[in-house]
């Protein structure tokens, strides 16, 4: 198919200090008509390689306070696009995916879409265990991501576990987004800590706020946030991965990813009860 015309999607992506990695996210979407770059105050050369390509820049300033970032684009910025696609700077798209991004769109049928990746870890693709998808394709006139009381708690500027709610009907596409951050295993560990700490605290909300809070989670959400307190989610989580899920196929690394996310949950759990 020609690729003169410009898919017309507009491409978010939210970032801080991602020397790593954007360029090489940056340089796959001249097929989008529109690419948006929303930074968090870098002080790496991030802006600077965003400056390198054909994309709009936009300050981020986090004040505490709803709305984070993915919701301040939305609510706050008028979009080339009906259409959004919110990528992480590790994610990159090839052309199977544009190719299908473009027939989604046009086939008016739904408002968003769940997308699916592959997943790498210590620099190896995962061929195994559960699955990364999340719904981060969809008109950004039918949904917003899901707002949080989180004020005073959180120390996370990004959307990062809300899960957008959209009105409509909901598809999926298979063409896979390549996840592969390139910022090691320390950078990984420390990314984790600070997620689990907000699970924590979000956990603990969920629990003190009743059924209603809990009405617009997907069933993975349901599952896990109904266990985390269980001092054998963990541990399972591991063996379905690992075992279940063949995980143990892909090597140590499967090992090492299987064991890191059951250290995750088991993190997120002490937390909890620390509380």
């Amino acid at each position: 198919m020609s690729v003169s015309k410009k898919i017309p999607i507009t491409v978010v992506v939210p970032i801080k200090n991602e020397k790593a990695n954007l360029a090489r996210c940056l340089a796959q979407l001249d097929r989008f008509d529109e690419v948006v770059v929303v930074d968090s105050s870098s002080d790496d050369s991030s802006p600077e390689i965003a400056a390198q390509f054909d994309c709009r820049v936009l300050n981020f300033e986090w004040d505490g306070h709803y709305p984070k970032k993915r919701n301040w684009v939305l609510l706050n910025h008028k979009l080339a696009n009906d259409w959004v696609l919110f990528l992480d700077a590790d994610e990159i798209v090839d052309d199977e995916f544009c190719d299908a991004a473009l027939r989604a769109i046009t086939s008016n049928t739904c408002n968003g879409y769940w997308l699916n990746y592959t997943n790498y870890f210590l620099n190896k693709r995962l061929r195994y265990g559960l699955p990364q998808r999340k719904l981060a394709l969809f008109r950004a006139s039918k949904g917003l991501y899901e707002k949080i009381d989180e004020d005073g708690w959180s120390a996370l500027d990004m959307e990062i576990h809300e899960h957008p709610i959209i009105e409509g009907s909901i598809g999926e596409i298979k063409a896979p987004i390549e996840h592969n951050d390139f910022q090691g295993l320390a950078k990984f560990i420390e990314r984790h800590n600070n997620y689990a700490q907000w699970e924590a605290r979000r956990a603990a909300k969920l629990k003190s706020s009743g059924e209603e809070a809990s009405q617009h989670l997907t069933r993975r959400q349901r599952n896990k946030y109904k266990n985390l307190e269980r001092w054998w989610f963990p541990w399972i989580y591991f063996c379905y991965v690992y075992f279940i899920r063949l995980g143990f196929l892909d090597g140590k690394v499967g090992f090492h990813y299987a064991y890191y996310k059951a250290w995750y949950f088991s993190t997120i759990r002490l937390l909890i009860t620390a509380q």
